[in-house]
């Protein structure tokens, strides 16, 4: 597989960031799989990106859903897809702070990433490119040392789960505070991805499949708003840049800007 081609599945992209890095990917040679929760919009896109020429489908995703996650896997096996690349950029930033929201947050931004790339693993191609949206506002410098060993090193797959559902219920029951958590659950939720890309780059190894994530920056999306620094087109970049590292690039790491970032 050439370095730029190849296929790949973007999720949350009937807008924003990951409409962008469709098109970025499209422009490059990709076929590439549009997915969003939402059918209309998702068509929409997939039809614009089609109408400038781009080799753009669209299936419907909901990470937080999984059966809708089974579905969507069906229908790519049945087709015989075999993925060069998985974006997992769906991601969201609640307005407000409670159970639900910490309890939602954690479902799309954590467990969304962790189950679409377990389920979507077998569709890998050697070689293949995992890449975890992230965000610099879960830097573990920003946290004390007692709270830093809760990530760092990552604990296992099963107790980084437990540790973000224990979140939730620390939340549920008004003791975040004491418990040592931040007020956020967009935080917390995007230091267990962090912690989640380092499990699976060490365990993708054998397969030769790079997992990274990337911090896009501060970017005027619906999520970042209208003031924010950096154009959709930028913030795309390293998404792109991540989905289409060479064979033997460098894995289990963060990026922003393309260079490597402290986690």
């Amino acid at each position: 597989m050439k370095q730029g081609t190849g296929t790949a599945l973007v999720t949350g992209a009937s807008r924003g960031l990951g409409l962008e890095t469709c098109r970025q990917l499209g422009r490059l040679g990709w076929r590439v799989w549009l997915t969003a929760p939402d059918p209309d919009e998702g068509q929409r896109a997939s039809e614009v990106l089609r109408s400038e020429g781009l080799d753009v489908h669209f299936e419907p995703l909901d990470v937080a859903s999984q059966e809708s996650l089974s579905t969507l896997a069906g229908r790519l096996e049945q087709q015989g897809v075999r993925l060069s690349a998985l974006v997992n950029n769906a991601g969201v930033a609640l307005e407000g702070f409670d159970a639900h929201v910490a309890e939602h947050t954690v479902a799309v931004n954590f467990l969304g990433p962790l189950r679409v790339t377990e389920r979507l693993l077998p569709l890998m191609e050697e070689h293949g490119r995992i890449v975890m949206v992230g965000s610099n506002l879960a830097e573990l410098k920003d946290y004390p040392p007692s709270f830093q060993r809760r990530f760092d090193p990552p604990p296992p797959k099963e107790q980084l789960r437990a540790l973000l559902g224990a979140f939730v219920e620390d939340v549920r029951a008004g003791v975040y505070e004491d418990k040592g958590w931040p007020r956020s659950a967009y935080r917390v939720s995007k230091l267990g991805l962090n912690a989640l890309t380092r499990l699976l780059a060490e365990e993708l190894k054998p397969r030769h499949l790079i997992v990274n994530a990337v911090c896009p920056g501060w970017v005027r999306t619906q999520m970042g708003g209208q003031h924010a620094a950096r154009s959709v087109e930028r913030g795309a970049d390293i998404l792109v840049w991540a989905a289409t590292l060479p064979p033997g690039g460098p894995t289990g790491g963060c990026f922003c800007n393309r260079k490597p970032i402290p986690w």
